[in-house]
């Protein structure tokens, strides 16, 4: 999935690939614990061992899977339509003209403002759009959010 050969895919935030492998990180601690301590209780040693390294190898297979998915993430701007693409299995790539945007707007969860992020979601008539943009700056998300909203409105007054 490529857009105009000139323009390059603008990738998503560092940060948030930091944000999410922080939340493994720590997801993955506490099972961890919890794990050895059942298994422990349960099993002995060798018990505790085992659930433990369990754990580690689903909290890699984790790692591997988001550090992935934060390398498919990105947007283009181009002159008629903004360009989402995302996905590591299965890639997809929204493409939606400025003209058909209803509304533009900034989210941020309370993980996402710890790390300083929002997400730009676009909102359109249709009920499958689900355009998103996530790990932004909050600066960045101002900054698309206005110029799309701009030019979703220069756009739909030429319909």
């Amino acid at each position: 999935m490529t857009g105009a050969p000139s323009t390059p895919w603008i990738p998503l935030s560092p940060t948030l690939l930091r944000m999410r492998l922080t939340e493994i990180g720590v997801v993955t601690a506490i099972l961890g614990v919890l794990g050895a301590v059942a298994a422990w209780s349960a099993g002995g040693v060798a018990a505790a061992g085992i659930t433990v390294g369990v754990i580690v190898a689903c909290g890699a297979a984790a790692w591997w899977f988001v550090r992935n998915r934060f390398r498919a993430w990105g947007y283009l701007e181009r002159e008629e339509d903004l360009e989402v693409r995302r996905g590591v299995m299965v890639q997809r790539l929204s493409v939606v003209p400025y003209g058909r945007m209803q509304f533009v707007e900034i989210t941020a969860g309370p993980v996402e403002r710890l790390f300083g992020l929002s997400t730009v979601k676009l909102h359109t008539a249709a009920a499958a759009s689900d355009a998103r943009i996530p790990g932004l700056d909050p600066d960045e998300a101002a900054r698309l959010r206005d110029r799309l909203a701009a030019l979703g409105e220069a756009k739909a007054a030429g319909l």
